[in-house]
């Protein structure tokens, strides 16, 4: 029963410390808005939104009392080709411009507060998939599926940032998808910026989660 109640005064804290970062990026937003008069970074939002997805995923999944082991690893794939939009808005700096003088350090702020909100989506959520796998699988195999997640997500933010290529054109484009992996795959000298870029991001996301994860269990253990 305590760890119950535990469980849902955590997620009952994740969700409203979440909504009130959200709410405040919200608002710089519209601040950045008024003061440039110009709807430029409006695209944020709907790259929060799908940042969001996959956290909202895991939570219906953990909501379930007795989830379905086939029922899970089909939804985790689901899960799996949204989750690259949480750390992709970290990339969302390429569309920093000086156009704007006066307010470019709002700007760099801005995209910083939108990319901070992604990563914590994305933090929470890996969290709970972890959780849910250990229940099917055991800690060897749940580590190895964990720590691929993170080089399998930079890969996918690299083909949607330099590629251009979005989470549901596996379904509308699969074709010319499915070529320019492979070719990636098989040709890595040719692509070495494809796999610096997701070697790199891949750990940067790596260790954020780490330190995420050991802050998150010193705040339960208090």
């Amino acid at each position: 029963m305590n760890y119950v109640n535990n469980l849902i005064s955590y997620r009952y804290k994740s969700l409203a410390l979440l909504s009130v970062s959200i709410s405040s990026t919200l608002i710089l937003l519209m601040i950045r808005m008024k003061l440039a008069n110009s709807s430029n970074y409006l695209f944020l939002v709907w790259n929060l939104f799908l940042a969001g997805i996959p956290y909202a995923i895991t939570i219906y999944l953990v909501s379930i009392p007795k989830l379905n082991k086939i029922t899970l690893f089909l939804i985790f794939g689901l899960w799996l080709l949204f989750l690259p939009n949480a750390p992709y808005i970290l990339t969302d700096m390429w569309h920093l411009r000086y156009n704007h003088p006066h307010i470019f350090w709002l700007d760099i702020l801005l995209i910083s507060a939108f990319a901070f909100n992604g990563m914590m989506l994305f933090y929470f959520s890996i969290s709970d998939m972890k959780n849910l796998l250990l229940k099917y699988l055991n800690n060897t195999k749940t580590n190895f599926i964990m720590a691929s997640l993170f080089f399998i997500c930079a890969f996918g933010v690299y083909l949607g940032r330099f590629l251009r290529y979005n989470s549901w054109e596996i379904l509308s484009n699969p074709k010319s998808l499915f070529i320019d992996i492979i070719n990636i795959l098989i040709q890595p000298f040719s692509n070495k910026e494809a796999w610096l870029f997701t070697f790199v991001f891949g750990a940067f996301c790596s260790v954020g989660y780490w330190i995420f994860k050991n802050i998150s269990m010193e705040t339960k253990s208090n």
